[in-house]
């Protein structure tokens, strides 16, 4: 409960189901159960594994039964790549499955962080359930709308073009000027002058100045009136969703190309007019050339109004963890994503916090999530850039999660109604105690008259703060790393995990999918032939197993219990006097069970051997 911090802030967030069931002599594990009608929009993990099973309005028998991997990883023949895909460790599927009556889904096997997230349908919604024939009858469709998610969204031409220009504009410092506006009563052609309804859906911006672009694209804010109502501010870069600075991503509603032009393709109806405004807050004369766009649109009593508002936060301390509001809004509207920007002055992993989104005077959140990179799509805190038609990380400076990260997350299959009003908060759990700046841009459509709680910008908010100096990594002599050793045999997950604690910054962490019995198998080189007492560092925690440890075959002493109630590092330890080739050597680590306090995900992490002759 929100009154309780330690279960308010939890964080074991992965294993967890509602309930077993037995199904003809299998163990079903059951990750959501919901009553119709209504239709699954999303489901993520960063560790599918098994199968998973969908049974629809009461079936006993599963609408879709698949590898998990496969069905999310877009390895599944009717369900390609980007709909469904792997991005930085994280696999989602896009796709929607509707169901009149009831949908439960289900893993055989345990151990998963997963998000299932779906919409239900007011009672008696006529909804047509989901069938596998339906698929494979829409397969040459599914398959063009593929490669269209695949593209990099442009422009495309409209029959009923209301009114394209083209600009160029120079600011001095502090001026600001009319970028676009609707109707133009000096434009010279009859059709401008007058008030009617359209709806801007292109909108480009290219930037150029003698000073740094980085602190022009934050300190050059774009403002947006439409039928006499603010409802768009924000600086201009973290308008377009990648601030700070031209990072390089393609969404379907926005997108920075290489080339440095910002473009959206968010779709902003107005009822008659509609103005864009440039304001030059930086010390600096700016160039900006682009062009905008808009297209006739029917006004009705369903039109709703484009919103995108920005904050930024510094120096906001991470002890005691807390909810960071992304947005709080009154009316009747849609939400459609949020773009995000964070400042970290350590190495040490930000985003352990859960996305917890309220609709409609909600007191607990409908949508509850179980990590920042979970909601925007990727995982293990992986700082891998990537793009998507709906999300994306355009940067991450690093070493592993140090200076400044941008992602973005678009709802547009799975957008988010509400009638009245709409609250989304993101804790802020991170593994430091230290202090964090942190920027968001929220964007939502609602009806004339809806109202949020963003501020208003002030020149103190504008401010591009420098980041500490980057401690250096500490590296052992002599130290094989995990993390560089060669995977011989691997069941499950395995790969590097930055930690500050580490030999060299990282260690080989063995996880996601493994059980007693299986076996991960490294190769690593000894300078000459010749007996050699094996020395090794590794990790423990909660979620660690019970492992035997051997070198060539042969047992390094008892196995070792791995497990600790935090995350922790073991002394340097005495593995035993072992024969080494000249050549390769294995190193061996087989799970045995876990202690009876650990979770049984049977972890395994390796920072370092060292040889000695």
């Amino acid at each position: 409960t929100p009154a309780d911090p330690k279960t308010w802030f939890a964080n074991n967030d992965y294993d967890n189901y509602l309930r077993t069931e037995d199904h003809v002599g299998r163990k079903e594990f059951v990750m959501a159960d919901m009553r119709g009608p209504g239709t699954i929009t999303r489901i993520w993990s960063p560790n599918p594994s098994g199968t998973i099973r969908i049974y629809l309005d009461g079936s006993d028998e599963p609408a879709i039964a698949a590898t998990m991997a496969d069905l999310l990883g877009g390895k599944h023949p009717l369900f390609p790549p980007p709909i469904a895909t792997e991005l930085s460790r994280g696999w989602n599927l896009y796709f929607p499955i509707p169901y009149a009556k009831s949908c439960k889904v289900t893993s055989d096997h345990r151990g998963q962080y997963y998000h299932v997230d779906y919409r239900t349908y007011p009672a008696g919604t006529a909804v047509r359930t989901f069938a596998m024939e339906q698929v494979k009858e829409a397969a040459e469709k599914i398959r063009k709308l593929a490669g269209e998610l695949s593209l990099t969204p442009a422009k495309e031409d409209k029959r009923d073009v209301l009114k394209t220009e083209c600009y160029k504009m120079s600011l001095p410092p502090g001026e600001s000027d009319t970028l676009w506006k609707h109707p133009e009563p000096d434009a010279g052609n009859p059709s401008w002058q007058n008030p009617g309804p359209g709806a801007i859906d292109y909108f480009s911006v290219n930037l150029t100045t003698k000073g740094s672009v980085e602190k022009a694209l934050r300190k050059v804010i774009v403002r947006m009136s439409f039928d006499g109502e603010d409802t768009v501010e924000a600086p201009l870069g973290d308008f377009f969703g990648a601030g700070p600075g031209i990072n390089h991503f393609a969404t379907l509603p926005l997108r920075v190309d290489s080339s440095g032009e910002m473009v959206c393709n968010f779709v902003m109806p107005f009822k008659k007019t509609v103005t864009v405004r440039l304001i030059n807050r930086s010390s600096d004369t700016i160039d900006f050339s682009g062009c905008v766009s808009a297209s006739t649109w029917k006004w009705t009593d369903r039109s709703m109004h484009f919103h995108a508002k920005w904050k930024c936060e510094h120096d906001v301390p991470t002890r005691p963890m807390r909810d960071w509001n992304y947005l709080t809004a009154k009316g009747k509207g849609v939400f459609v994503g949020v773009a995000f920007e964070i400042d970290n002055p350590v190495k040490d992993w930000w985003g352990e916090g859960d996305e917890k989104i309220y609709v409609d005077g909600e007191t607990f959140p409908s949508h509850f999530g179980t990590g920042t990179e979970d909601y925007y799509g990727y995982g293990w805190s992986n700082p891998k850039l990537f793009t998507h038609a709906y999300h994306s990380q355009s940067r991450c400076d690093g070493p592993v999660t140090f200076g400044r990260t941008s992602v973005n997350r678009f709802h547009i299959l799975d957008r988010i109604p509400f009638n009245t009003n709409f609250k989304f908060d993101m804790e802020l759990w991170h593994w430091k105690d230290c202090k964090v700046n942190m920027a968001v841009t929220a964007y939502y459509y609602a009806l004339p008259g809806a109202t949020d709680t963003f501020p208003k910008l002030e020149a103190k908010d504008l401010v591009i703060r420098p980041l500490p100096e980057v401690s250096g990594l500490r590296a052992v002599k002599g130290a094989i790393e995990g993390e560089s050793m060669k995977i011989l045999k691997k069941v499950g997950e395995v790969g590097p995990q930055d930690c500050d604690d580490d030999s060299g910054g990282q260690h080989l962490w063995w996880h996601a999918g493994q059980k007693p019995g299986d076996e991960l198998q490294l190769a690593f080189s000894a300078p000459k032939a010749g007996k050699y007492r094996v020395y090794g560092r590794f990790l423990k925690a909660i979620d660690y197993g019970i492992l035997q440890l051997a070198v060539n075959g042969q047992k390094a002493g008892e196995p070792i219990d791995f497990f600790h109630d935090g995350v922790v590092h073991s002394d340097e330890m005495l593995l035993g006097t072992f024969d080494l080739h000249a050549g390769r050597n294995v190193f061996s680590a087989t799970v045995m069970g876990a202690n009876d306090k650990a979770k049984k995900a049977y972890m395994f992490g390796l920072d370092y051997l060292i040889l000695k002759p």
